[in-house]
This record gives C-alpha cells, sequence and structure tokens, in this order.
C-alpha cells in the first residue's frame, strides 16, 4: 500500500482500522468513535476508542524504547526529523484536505497550517544539534564543575482539535529532537490528521516506540492515565483553563513536569494615531482567523473615541465581504463552528449583547439548516457587563468597545485572569514601548495581527498557561540539567 493510499483508506474507512492502526503507531481495540466533517454532517471515519486501561500499553511501549531514542546522536536524531519535515511537505495536499474534511477550515488556510507545522519540525531538526551544556569556573583546582542537559523521558502530549497539525508538530518535534518518547492523544474531534502525520513518521525512519498515538473520545479518562503514571514524565496540553486545572492537579501527586498553553482573552486595541486601514486588516487577521476559533483571537476590540466610528465603519465594511461556506469552496474565507456546542456560545453571546444595549452591525446569524456555519458578526456600543466582554466566545464575533483614556483601556485589558496574546495599533514610538511593556500578557502584536513563528516562543502568564512552545526555549522545556562535580583531579 502506498502512503498516499494510506492516507485516502484513513479518511474514507468507516468500518476498519487494521493495518493503517499499524501503519501510524496507534493502539488498537474493538470499540469505535465517529468522526464527523462539521461542514456536511458526513462521517468520514470510525476509529479505534482506547479506554484507559490501554492507555498504559502504549506509555510501556514509548518507556521501552527510551533509552534507545535517547542514546541515538543529535546528528542521527535531526536527520530522522529532517525527513519527516520533507514528507509533510510532499503529502502538504494531502494532509490539508484531512484536515479541511475534519476540522472544517478552508483549504488554503489548511495548507498554511500545515506549512507551519511542517516549520516546527524544521526548526527542531535544526536545534537537536544545538543542545549545549556548561562548564563552571570551580572554586578549587582539585574538581571540575559541568552541567549537561538530558531528556525528561516519556511525554503525554493533548492536542486541541483548532489546529490539529500544527499542534502535534510544536509538541512533539523539540521533545523527539531532545530526545524523548511521545504518548499522543489528538482531539477526538479533528484526530485524522494527526494520524496521517504519524504514518509520514513512521515511514520517515522513527524507531517503534518513539511515537504513539491515543485515538479516543474519553479525553478525560487518558488525560487521568497519562497523569497518573510514573512513566510519563512531563505532560504538555493545549486546551482549556478549565481542563488544564484538572491535569495539573492530577500531575501534583508525582510532582510530574508540565507545560500548558490554555485560555485566552486577547484585547485589541487601536489608540487613536494608529493607522485605520492597517487596524482593521489587522483586526481581520487576528478575529476571523480559523473562523475566531484560536486561543490568541481578538476577543474584546477597544477603539478610542476619536477614531471609533471610523474605524467601526470601516471593519464592519471589511467583514461583510468575508465569505462563508465549505472549506473546499476556493471563495470561501470562514468555514464552520466546530459542533453546535460553538454555535449555541455565540448565539448566546450575540442575544446578551443586544439586550443590554449593544447593536449588530453586520451578521449575528446562524446560516443554513446544515453545518454550524455563522455569519461573520461585528457588534458595537458593546459594555464590560455584556458577557460577549467578559468571556472568549470563540466564534467568529467582533465587539467593539469605545474608550477615552489610555491608561484606562490598560487598566481594562489586564483585567482578565488570562494573559495570553494583546494587540495593539499605535504610531507613537513612546506610547508603543509604553503600552508593550504595560499589558500583562506573554505575546503582544504591536502593529499586526498576526506573530505565531517557529522561532519565537509562544505562550501565556497568568492562567493562560506555564511554559513556552517554539524557538530554542520550547526545547528546553523537554530538558533536564544535571550537575557533575568531579573532583579528585
Amino acid at each position: 500500500m502506498t502512503l498516499t493510499q494510506a492516507l485516502k483508506k484513513h479518511i474514507k474507512n468507516t468500518k476498519t482500522f487494521g493495518d493503517l492502526a499499524a501503519a501510524v503507531g496507534a493502539v488498537e481495540t474493538t470499540t469505535r468513535f465517529p468522526v464527523h466533517n462539521p461542514s456536511t454532517g458526513e462521517l468520514l471515519a470510525e476509529l479505534p476508542d482506547i479506554q484507559a486501561a490501554e492507555v498504559a500499553l502504549a506509555i510501556d511501549r514509548a518507556d521501552t524504547a527510551r533509552q534507545h531514542w535517547a542514546g541515538l546522536t543529535a546528528r542521527e536524531r535531526s536527520d530522522i526529523l529532517w525527513r519527516w519535515h520533507q514528507l509533510i511537505v510532499d503529502h502538504i495536499d494531502d494532509l490539508a484536505a484531512i484536515l479541511t474534511c475534519e476540522m472544517g477550515k478552508p483549504l488554503a488556510e489548511a495548507k498554511s497550517e500545515i506549512s507551519h507545522a511542517a516549520a516546527y519540525v524544521k526548526w527542531y531538526a535544526e536545534e537537536a544539534n544545538r543542545i549545549y551544556g556548561e562548564t563552571i569556573p570551580a572554586p578549587s583546582t582539585d574538581r571540575r564543575l559541568l552541567v549537561i542537559k538530558q531528556p525528561v523521558g516519556v511525554v503525554g502530549a493533548i492536542t486541541p482539535w483548532n489546529f490539529p497539525a500544527s499542534m502535534v508538530a510544536r509538541k512533539i518535534a523539540p521533545a523527539l529532537a531532545a530526545g524523548c518518547t511521545v504518548v499522543l492523544k489528538p482531539a477526538e474531534q479533528t484526530p485524522l490528521v494527526a494520524g496521517a502525520m504519524f504514518a509520514l513518521a513512521r515511514v520517515a525512519g522513527f524507531p517503534d516506540g518513539v511515537l504513539n498515538l491515543i485515538y479516543a473520545s474519553d479525553g478525560d479518562a487518558v488525560g487521568k492515565a497519562l497523569c497518573s503514571n510514573p512513566k510519563v514524565r512531563k505532560i504538555s496540553f493545549t486546551g482549556s483553563t478549565e481542563v488544564g486545572r484538572l491535569l495539573m492537579r492530577q500531575c501534583s501527586e508525582q510532582i510530574k513536569r508540565i507545560s500548558f498553553e490554555l485560555g485566552g482573552n486577547a484585547p485589541f486595541i487601536v489608540f487613536g494615531d494608529a493607522d485605520i486601514d492597517d487596524a482593521v486588516e489587522g483586526a481581520i487577521q487576528a478575529k476571523f482567523r480559523n473562523g475566531g476559533q484560536t486561543c490568541v483571537s481578538a476577543n474584546r476590540i477597544y477603539v478610542q473615541a476619536g477614531v471609533y466610528h471610523l474605524f467601526s465603519e470601516r471593519f464592519a465594511e471589511r467583514v461583510r465581504r468575508l465569505q462563508v461556506g465549505d472549506g473546499f469552496k476556493p471563495d470561501s474565507a470562514i468555514g464552520p463552528l466546530i459542533d453546535t456546542h460553538a454555535l449555541a456560545k455565540i448565539e448566546v453571546h450575540v442575544d446578551d449583547a443586544v439586550k443590554k444595549g449593544a447593536m449588530v452591525r453586520c451578521g449575528g446569524r446562524r446560516i443554513g439548516a446544515t453545518g454550524t456555519f455563522f455569519e461573520p458578526t461585528v457588534i458595537t456600543n458593546v459594555v464590560g457587563s455584556m458577557r460577549i466582554a467578559q468571556e472568549e466566545t470563540f466564534g467568529p464575533l467582533a465587539p467593539i468597545i469605545r474608550f477615552e483614556d489610555p491608561e484606562q483601556v490598560i487598566r481594562e485589558a489586564n483585567d482578565t485572569i488570562y494573559g495570553l496574546a494583546a494587540y495593539f495599533y499605535a504610531s507613537n514610538l513612546k506610547r508603543v514601548w509604553r503600552v508593550a511593556e504595560a499589558l500583562e500578557y506573554g505575546m503582544v502584536g504591536i502593529n499586526t495581527g498576526r506573530m505565531s513563528s517557529e522561532a519565537a516562543p509562544f505562550g501565556g502568564v497568568k492562567q493562560s498557561g506555564i511554559g513556552r512552545e517554539g524557538s530554542r526555549h520550547g526545547l528546553e522545556d523537554y530538558l533536564e540539567m544535571k550537575y557533575l562535580c568531579i573532583g579528585s583531579l
């Protein structure tokens, strides 16, 4: 069977899993759960529904492979990662099609995500060769002090549905580069592209047991099994803050290492001296990328009073031109929401805002009787008491809030338990530095609506997470420092 045939089987076969389970390193079981296309409701696949007891088999396999993988040279691990990167690039069309089928995002956006995933693999293929230690000046001549870095061990990784390819690469590429083995549980809504990437990883030459895939519909049970198993030395999770708190409690019994990228409530601030046209385009990117279903989406758009009406008019006009539809239609800029729960939440936020005096400038309604489509929506006259200003919507809904005092808007922007991403537009250099330093967020976009890069540290402060992904800092989260004191010299 060729790789392309395997990918097609993965997306089309709804009855058996069979050979493909072995091909991607997945644990097999007799029970199944369905995966549907959110645009059409079509059944895409029925995958093995791993139970908590079976998770231990994957962990054992990873633990068995751990010493061999860690014992390879950095160059040997790097070479396999390079091959995996090239295979992802070579199969970008297959992978993007799978991603669009299961998640719904427009095909062009899906291809961009696959390219981003490949970039993480490439980055850490390079970084694998740069795991350096230290020599420390000793306090006496009869000893030498050294620091070496070694892999943490078995890593349990849990990835979300909204970026099901890039989040897989962003977590496991640095783990593999560091010499760790991995047990991955992708989101039950979007597991297919992860399986396809694992199939490519097998072709790239990762040894048996280094990468292990857990398909399961009960994420809570799998998370508990990973956190409670002493062979798992680290948990890397991207998802809601609520689940992050639960996993953190479960990890505390064993003082297990964690890296969490959690919820956000990103402010987007437009000051009076901003370039309004640039700010409008930046807000479109920050708000409507992936249909607003990103943890770094602009959730509260603050606009200074002097440019409030100008920005609101231009922004609403720009949003009206966004086309909503199936991800495979070439003119679709926004696909469906992931499920009916997401659809219901955005409707609740719109209704609450309107009842409290807000004005819907465009959109505001679901589209069609099938699928989970919602109109790109702009709401003005928003105040802080509305749910839309307090909660993360996770959908194509943009609330615009007027402000007068620059100091006050910074206080309002920081008045949240979250601290993942923030954005602002301004031209005065003094203001740029002052606001950038005052915002209590792990990442700040200044005069830009997009800032993700494999070369930069991605992560938040406060209750938006612990640790960083991407960059050289992301590799450090998978390494332990060991101090060596050599005496009797």
